[in-house]
């Protein structure tokens, strides 16, 4: 008879409980350890606003409503077909790590509970899991199993379809790309023998006569492809075709929101804030926010100043957008005059993502840059404070994230690019090509 396989036991790190607080939760019937180590630095995140200290917070009311009076002693259930979760008293470094690591870190400590669980369960596999790199190398120098939090992690697959996501049809008809050209509604999706097509699909279609091309996009409520016009937003023009399509989805009010990715310079932020003010009479407010990741670890408390003085130099490229769109008016035009006045009566209003939590955004157009640096639990937040007439944009570059613990497949800009996809008041748009200058292109392309 074939012996039963022993579960796994999973050692987490801090830093997955505060990626995602029910972590615990998400993996099947193993069995989860929490160093003691780990208690300690979720004790240092529970005072704040911000996402890190509430999923501490809820990760230990998550924790004690398990618990329910029972001692950890040999591990609490966590559920129904789930395996137990038990918090491990502290181990002594062992000689091997003794000799290689040298100071007493929290991390290491994980490194030695981690350490100690694997001699003590020799029938078992035990697993750390961390979303620190250089942790998950240090405990593979000592022999140790280390793996990323691989439950919200979207497949090289699934990235590569969220960057391809615009369809070239070639040899169309004469006939077909005659209506396109000039009739509004489009043409059926079955004279072009598509099939199963998601919401807001983008296509360029190219005829028989290969001067003739347009750009369309599938309405599934009419079950049509419908061509995708180039469009003006407050004075800036669209100047390919990914911009065309961006802009058609920014202006289209039956879609709530849109995602739009792409290298520094493709014009993601200006396209949503020009769509934003071309829009301003139709919103209560338009509200710009970003994710403040500070570098070399300089707080937000560290800087002087009271907290719009404090958040300057991390919204600096939002305002650098709103002079480009300044620019392309007469500094005494009612258009330049406008932005001004929607920023001193803050209808056009620069705020940190911090503040969003537990507000509830009605009427609004809310533009949020740099999402590549949000977790998919932000992104999620973030959407379930839209209100009725609200509208979302997400902007950002996913190769070029500058949160430590976040990757190409784990950011909440990626993220909801593939689960969103086909929704139909979503559409997505990566865009490829450079336009700030010559010389932003060619860096993007080559360094």
């Amino acid at each position: 008879m074939k012996k039963k396989k022993l579960p796994k036991i999973f050692v987490l790190d801090t830093n997955v409980i505060l990626h995602d607080f029910r972590a615990i939760h998400n993996f099947q019937e193993n069995d989860i350890v929490i160093p003691i180590a780990v208690i300690e630095e979720l004790d240092k995140f529970k005072k704040g606003n911000d996402t890190l200290s509430f999923n501490a917070r809820e990760f230990v009311r998550e924790m004690d409503k398990i618990t329910d009076n029972q001692l950890f002693d040999n591990g609490i259930p966590i559920g129904k077909n789930k395996g137990i979760v038990k918090i491990e008293l502290g181990h002594p470094f062992s000689e091997k790590m003794a000799e290689s690591l040298f100071e007493d870190t929290q991390d290491h400590r994980i490194l030695a509970s981690t350490e100690w669980l694997t001699e003590k369960n020799p029938d078992r596999t035990v697993v750390l899991v961390t979303k620190d790199i250089n942790l998950r190398m240090k405990a593979k120098a000592l022999h140790l199993l280390a793996q990323d939090y691989l439950t919200d992690k979207i497949t090289e697959e699934r990235v590569e379809n969220i960057m391809k996501e615009v369809i070239h049809l070639d040899n169309i008809s004469e006939v077909i790309m005659q209506k396109l050209f000039y009739i509004n509604e489009g043409v059926l999706a079955s004279e072009l023998k598509l099939k199963n097509i998601p919401s807001n699909q983008l296509y360029i279609i190219t005829g028989e006569k290969k001067e003739s091309r347009v750009l369309a996009r599938y309405n599934s409520s009419t079950r049509s492809i419908i061509p995708v016009r180039k469009q003006k937003a407050y004075g800036i023009e669209s100047r390919n075709d990914e911009q065309t399509f961006a802009i058609d989805a920014l202006l289209n009010p039956d879609i709530k929101l849109v995602s739009l990715t792409g290298t520094a310079g493709t014009g993601k932020t200006l396209l949503a804030l020009a769509a934003a003010m071309a829009q301003e009479q139709s919103f209560d407010q338009v509200l710009l926010s970003r994710p403040v990741i500070p570098l070399k670890n300089q707080e937000m408390g560290f800087l002087p100043g009271d907290v719009k003085e404090k958040l300057g130099p991390y919204m600096l490229p939002l305002f650098d957008n709103l002079a480009v769109i300044k620019r392309t008016f007469k500094s005494t035009s009612r258009e330049a005059v406008r932005v001004e006045e929607m920023l001193k009566n803050e209808k056009l209003l620069i705020s940190p993502l911090a503040y969003i939590r537990g507000r509830s955004l009605s009427n609004t157009f809310f533009i949020i840059d740099e999402a590549q640096n949000l977790t998919p639990h932000e992104v999620k937040t973030i959407i379930t404070r839209a209100g009725e007439g609200t509208k979302l944009v997400f902007t950002g570059d996913i190769h070029q994230i500058d949160s430590p613990y976040l990757d190409i497949h784990s950011n909440g800009l990626t993220h909801l690019g593939e689960k969103l996809y086909g929704q139909e008041i979503f559409c997505h748009i990566n865009l490829t090509k450079g336009e700030r200058s010559q010389l932003s292109e060619l860096a993007g392309k080559l360094l």
